[in-house]
């Protein structure tokens, strides 16, 4: 199969969904070529030292050398789906020495404000969860424990193969949004994919001032869109079986390890990796087989333009993104002083405040504005990862949803919205590096205005992603011949660090090739 002239395909892109093409088609027996636009591997799951450039030392005699050591994760520094993706656990990170640490809480929302403020607190316990949400906590057991029984079914149906949707028996209208989801396999996939958008949904539609609905909210916002809609709710739902049952995990040392342990199996096979090769038109594109795209929608229609059947073509066109987020890094000299303590030992923390703080922060940005109490994301790795602090320094990081392209400074709304429920966090800054949406792509060219999913998150682009084809990943026969696919979060199922959509484009590759899919095991040959 290998060719002296010419790779059997070539990867644009070395995020986790690009090599886990990659690793497939190697193992396969092709010859793969990887193409990466910046000077290392990983995409969105890159861990580099903080260093120097656009950091704002806030704190006179700091060590400048010292800070820009401190470990820093560029996108994703915490993984829900790391111990959930079908992908990753067969290719089985652990046993290729990838620490994936889970914390005892999965994640918190801090809801009072002020020195004695409280938080609801999302244990991986799902039974201690509901005993700390009080007379809220029957609606989480009633919606949740269903699903949390039944957890690899809950993956199967979200990061599964979507067509398995249309072959199945479906009856619509038999479903309830109060009924309990306990038979999520065979004919009543569809139904159960309704029936779980619409509980998600309505877990927010009642009254949303207690906590177990603001726990919700943070969670359901991971998706970007109206938290009160059924997108939001499947998303919520997924994130909250995940946080109950394998947890979310953050990998020791950083999110690179991911994206490392990837590489040293794709050189194992034969693959190769070429950094500082951006690929901007079809003339940065070497003769090959096929190509794999690990990018957004608009890299695929400048490299390849009117070599793609029209009716594709049309479809990417009309393909949309989504908001931004802004990203900010803290340094800090010492934990966050949560006013609620609990708080200190979850990985993440969703920073907004209650349901309704969240659905006006998001409201904001759909008007095109950049929230004063922006919905903030943040991740403490340290708080599982100790080896990451570094004499008494640390480095926290966040983001805020923010409108696509925004170029604002944010740094001082994400300190402003922490110091509400970590009163004189502020003083324990010592450095802080902003990168604004805008500027997101010049890190990651595939995170258009800093949108972080690829693409909307919405019901007809998670079930069209990116068109409406028997094979989405298939994007038709190009110049020479050659296959293009489309791999990367762009693409069914949708974002996330899992590989699965890297996957699929690898599998419907093979599939046209006549070749088999390969194991990717560790001890597979």
């Amino acid at each position: 199969m290998r060719s002296s002239t010419q790779p059997d395909v070539v990867v644009v892109g070395s995020g986790p969904n690009g090599l886990a093409a990659a690793v497939t088609l190697a193992r396969a027996g092709l010859d793969v070529e990887v193409l990466e636009a910046q000077p290392t591997p990983g995409g969105g799951a890159r861990t580099a030292p903080l260093g120097l450039r656009g950091v704002v030392q806030r704190r006179p005699g700091a060590s400048t050398d010292l800070i820009a050591s401190l470990p820093h994760d560029l996108c994703s520094a915490v993984h829900p789906l790391g111990l959930a993706s079908p992908f990753l656990r067969e290719f089985d990170l652990g046993a290729r020495g990838v620490d994936l640490a889970v914390p005892e809480i999965s994640y918190a929302q801090p809801l009072v404000d002020g020195p004695h403020g409280r938080a609801a607190i999302a244990y991986r316990d799902l039974e201690r969860t509901v005993d700390g949400l009080g007379v809220h906590g029957r609606a989480w057991r009633r919606t949740l424990a269903p699903l949390v029984a039944h957890a690899d079914a809950v993956v199967e149906l979200t990061l599964g193969d979507r067509r398995r949707l249309l072959l199945a028996g479906h009856r619509p209208g038999e479903w309830t949004p109060e009924a309990s989801v306990t038979d999520l396999r065979g004919p009543d996939l569809w139904r159960t994919l309704q029936a779980t958008a619409a509980l998600g949904a309505g877990v927010l539609n009642r009254p949303t001032d207690g906590p177990a609905g603001a726990l919700f909210a943070g969670v359901a916002v991971h998706s970007m869109s109206p938290i009160r809609g059924p997108v939001a709710g499947a998303t919520g739902l997924l994130l909250a079986t995940l946080g109950h049952s394998v947890g979310w995990p953050v990998p020791v040392g950083g999110s690179q390890a991911i994206a490392d342990a990837l590489l040293v199996d794709l050189e194992a096979h034969g693959g190769r990796v070429h950094t500082d090769r951006r690929v901007a038109r079809r003339a940065d594109l070497p003769p090959a087989r096929d190509y794999v795209f690990d990018t957004a929608v608009p890299a695929v229609l400048a490299s390849l333009g009117d070599e793609l059947p029209a009716h594709v073509r049309a479809q990417l066109r009309r393909f949309r993104h989504g908001p931004g987020a802004s990203t900010v890094t803290l340094v800090l000299d010492g934990p966050i002083p949560w006013a609620d303590p609990d708080v200190a030992r979850s990985g993440t923390v969703h920073v907004a405040g209650t349901a309704d703080e969240i659905a006006r922060a998001q409201a904001e940005i759909r008007a095109g504005r950049d929230p004063e109490l922006p919905m903030v994301l943040l991740g403490d790795p340290v708080v599982v990862d100790p080896a990451r602090e570094r004499d008494g320094l640390r480095a926290v990081w966040t983001y805020a949803h923010v409108p696509s392209g925004s170029t604002t400074d944010m740094t001082e709304r994400v300190i402003a919205q922490i110091e509400r429920f970590a009163p004189g966090v502020r003083d324990r800054v010592v450095a802080t590096r902003c990168i604004p949406a805008g500027r997101l792509p010049e890190h990651d060219e595939a995170m258009v205005g800093g949108d972080i999913s690829l693409g909307a998150v919405t019901a007809w682009q998670m079930l069209a992603r990116p068109q409406v084809a028997w094979d989405s990943h298939y994007l038709g026969e190009v110049r020479g011949g050659a296959g293009a696919y489309l791999g990367s979060s762009a693409a069914l199922p949708g974002p996330g660090v899992h590989g699965m959509a890297g996957w699929a484009a690898a599998r419907s590759l093979l599939t046209r090739r006549g070749i088999s899919l390969p194991s990717i095991a560790p001890d597979a040959a």
